[in-house]
Formats: C-alpha cells, structure tokens, sequence
C-alpha cells in the first residue's frame, strides 16, 4: 500500500460543501414509491469496498428495489480502496470505507456529506453512532467519526455495517482458555500455524494489547500509539515473524476461510463471518472472547466527490438501513446499525445472533439446535470493547515502519 501523508492534507483544502441532492432521494418504503424517483432510472451505483459488503446479492435486491439505471460493485482491502480514491479515479460514485480511513478522504476533498434529511431510515439508528460513549473521546470512537458536523446533520459515512472482531481457532487444537486473550496470535506453542491480517491499522492494536497482556508495554489507547509505541510493537511484530510464527499475512476473506478450513492456520485474528464460513463448511471453529477486549469498527458508504450519481448513492446508504442487507450481513456475523433489522429479520434468528438466545429450528450453516452465538448478545460483546478503530495522529510513521516489517 502507498502511505499517505499528512503533506498532502496540509497541501488540501477544506472540505467540499454538502452535495446539492434537491431533498434527496430518501429510500422508500415499497418499489412502487422508488419507481416514483425517476432520477434514479437515469442513474448508476458504482461502489468499491471489501466483498464482505461489495455483494452481488446486495446490489441486484438494492437495483430492483430502487429501480436504479444499474449497479456494479469492485472488490478492494481497505489500503487499496484508498489508493485508489486518493488518486483521483474516477470509476467509483461510492466507498464502503470503514470509519478510521475517512481521514485520508475527507481532508483531501475526495468525499462530500450525505445530509441526514435524505435518508427516510436513519431515525431507526442505534445511540453507538450517536452518542459518545464516556469512557473514551469521541474521536476515539465510531461517533466521532462519521460527523461533519456537531449537530449531526450531515455525515461523511452513513454506517451499514459495524462489529467487534476477535480471535478466530480451531477448538480441536487450541483451548478456549488460551484462545481468549490476544496474546494467542504471537504464543510460541502455535507457531507457524497463526496468522494477522495485513492492514497496519489492524495488525498494530493487536500487537499491542498482546504487549499490554505480556507486561511489555502499557498503552491506553491501542488504536493511537505514539511514534516510541509503534516503534516497539514493530519491533515485536518482526521478531515473531523472522522467528516463524505466522503461516500467512492474510487480507481476503476467501484466503482467511480457506487457511481455517484447511487447518493450516489454528489461531489468527479473524473476522466473525469467516468462521461462521468455516463452521458451514463442516470444520471446527470458534470466535474467542479476548480479556483484553474486542476491537470495534464500522463500515459504512461515503459519497466520492463528483460522482454523476449523487442520488443513487444516497439511496444506496438508505437501502442498507431498511432492513433487507441488514438480514444478509447478520447472518454472516456481523450487525446492523439500525434498530430497523428487529422488525425485518424473523424473531428466532435475531434472538441468536443479537439478543444471545440459543438457535432454535433446523441446523443452518454449522449452527445447530442450542448453540449459541459465540461472545453472546450485542449488548454483552459492545460493553466488552478495547478500543474502536481510528486514525492515528502518527499514521505516516506507523505505515512506514510496517513497511520495515513486511519487508523483514
């Protein structure tokens, strides 16, 4: 990945006013009411993000709800994505961006506002995205985030997804008791057979609340060390990996599920919809409850400025608040950030998988009769975070020191 420098913000501008949307074109509640909005027939949506959200699936139900002209959907890391958008490409109207990388494209004007008023759901939001939480500075958290503004009239992303992610193992190899901590990715004992993801702003945090366990170091906030801490946890990270502890830098849902499934890998930090993946295709997996705490994040669509398809993307973002995605997404192990999806999702299948209640009904995708959902209900794994993802004050740094480590 290039890393992007706080140069260029310095160079930017301020940010672009909010786009001219003539009072939007709100999601509906029905397709007749979308057919009704005939900006949309002469639009198209053009998105780019992870293909955990960038689903064929999502845009052909999003294109015969709104009636849109038509949709496409390329598949992108998050540091590519980036890349991309920051180099002035002109292929996408939208990024499914997550909330720590709006920096890079707000600052720069490559991103406009999407105003409140043009989504007919967002008054089903949960406080999460609201609402900041006391134990940490909003610009620690997701809320901090996503504003433009204080009064919370405009956004720069309007969530679709968020989660808290964890430790993915193989419970036949790896004990609960040593999979719940951090500390698991980098024991010795598993060596060769863990992996971490390949974003920094991923792999850093993790190495250091395994640092903080391990009594090597003492940060506060893993998400924004300071220059001497990234220093420190590179320097950890490049001793486990020239000592062979990692079986693979994995950055692809697909390549995450298959080194899982194939046992290659038995410890790593995962995401939870890749062992559910697992768990259907018949192998052992679970999703650990670290004592340090879980890792939150948010995903969610950000306009690019200039698009041609302003109103496409704004009912994009509102689609994804109605309801149908938000089913999708959950039972891949992630949630919705709208209340919406109670009333939507069947009442069994959001007792599991957001209120902690054991599955009731036939076996689906590994998930069998009293199983439950691993870390619990929503309420239970959000009062158990370490940190919510963010930009880092010493990004340039932190990018150029894992570059010295994937270079090792």
């Amino acid at each position: 990945m290039s890393a992007f420098s706080r140069r260029d913000f310095t160079r930017a501008g301020a940010a672009t006013a909010a786009l001219a949307l003539g009072g939007g074109t709100p999601f509906l509640a029905s397709g007749r009411a979308w057919a009704q909005a005939k900006s949309l027939g002469s639009e198209q949506l053009r998105t780019i993000g992870l293909s955990v959200t960038v689903q064929d699936r999502i845009l052909a139900e999003f294109k015969q709800a709104s009636k849109v002209g038509g949709t496409s959907g390329s598949a992108a890391t998050f540091p590519d994505a980036q890349t991309k958008i920051l180099s002035g490409s002109t292929d996408f109207d939208c990024w499914e961006a997550i909330g720590e990388r709006l920096p890079a494209v707000v600052q720069t004007n490559r991103i406009t506002p999407i105003p409140v008023g043009a989504m007919k759901n967002w008054t089903s939001i949960r406080d999460t995205f609201t609402k900041p939480d006391p134990k940490w500075p909003a610009s620690a958290q997701i809320v901090g985030q996503i504003w433009k503004d204080p009064g919370q009239t405009q956004l720069w992303l309007v969530p679709t997804v968020y989660n808290y992610d964890s430790v993915g193992y193989n419970p036949d190899v790896v004990s609960a008791e040593e999979a719940n901590s951090w500390t698991a990715i980098f024991d010795r004992k598993w060596r060769g057979r863990s992996g971490i993801n390949t974003d920094p702003l991923i792999a850093i945090g993790q190495a250091i609340m395994a640092m903080n366990s391990l009594g090597l170091s003492a940060v506060t906030n893993p998400g924004n060390p300071s220059e001497a801490e990234i220093n420190e946890a590179t320097k950890f990270l490049i001793s486990k990996k020239k000592d062979g502890q990692f079986r693979a830098l994995w950055n692809d849902f697909g390549e995450l599920v298959n080194l899982l499934a194939s046992g290659e890998m038995v410890v790593c930090d995962a995401w939870q919809p890749a062992v559910m993946a697992v768990k259907a295709q018949g192998h052992a997996c679970k999703y650990a409850v670290p004592k340090e705490g879980y890792r939150a994040w948010s995903i969610g669509v950000t306009s690019i400025t200039g698009t041609p398809n302003p109103e496409a993307v704004v009912a994009y973002a509102d689609y994804w608040l109605s309801g149908q995605p938000g089913i999708t997404v959950s039972e891949q192990g992630y949630y919705s950030p709208t209340t919406t999806i109670k009333e939507v999702m069947p009442a069994a299948k959001y007792a599991f998988w957001y209120e902690g209640k054991p599955w009731s009904g036939p076996a689906e995708r590994g998930i069998k009769e009293g199983d439950l959902r691993d870390g619990g209900s929503l309420a239970e794994r959000a009062a158990h975070v370490a940190y919510w993802h963010q930009w880092p004050d010493a990004y340039d740094h932190l990018t150029q020191r894992w570059d010295e480590f994937l270079n090792a």
